[in-house]
């Protein structure tokens, strides 16, 4: 029984960030801000994005988490858009995937959200930046910026959406 639960364990840790909406959750220290940036204002996203990625760099992957001490791709990415844009994403990487309007990855803008099947029911979810770069929970290394460019990134893309636009 023991080694079931093991096995059960490593295979759950191996998945990543599945997206599915059932993860447990944690409380949130989510701070949402008092105003919604405009996101057409891709300098000013891409600054937001910068001091994310500032106070988050290196915070460890953790499935389900939702905090600085440990958070997954959808939890990050609902972080992120609370605490820097004042817009309220639903908590999995699912439900993110509906949002918005589609845009084609040749016309990203910083804010975007860029989508990846990293398996049979696996998807990821991360925040464009600019110069082919995203913010993403990365189960290897935890919060990190990323090359869409990467053979990896390249090979597992799916969509991308553009959010808190009318």
């Amino acid at each position: 029984m023991t080694r079931q639960l093991f096995i059960c364990l490593v295979l759950l840790m191996l998945v990543g960030c599945a997206g599915t909406g059932n993860h447990l959750q944690e409380s949130s220290s989510v701070v949402p801000t008092s105003e919604t940036v405009d996101m057409r204002d891709s300098d000013r996203v891409r600054q937001l994005l910068e001091h994310q990625y500032a106070e988050w760099q290196g915070t460890p992957h953790r499935l389900g988490g939702n905090s600085r001490r440990g958070v997954d791709c959808s939890g990050f990415v609902q972080q992120t858009f609370a605490s820097r844009f004042g817009l309220e994403l639903p908590r999995s990487t699912n439900r993110q995937a509906t949002l918005g309007d589609s845009v084609s990855r040749d016309q990203l803008q910083p804010g975007d959200l860029v989508f990846f099947k990293t398996g049979f029911k696996k998807r990821h979810v991360g925040i464009y930046k600019g110069d082919s770069r995203f913010l993403h929970a990365s189960s290897s290394q935890g919060v990190a910026i990323s090359s869409l460019n990467s053979q990896y990134w390249t090979s597992n893309y799916w969509q991308s959406r553009r959010v808190g636009v009318d």
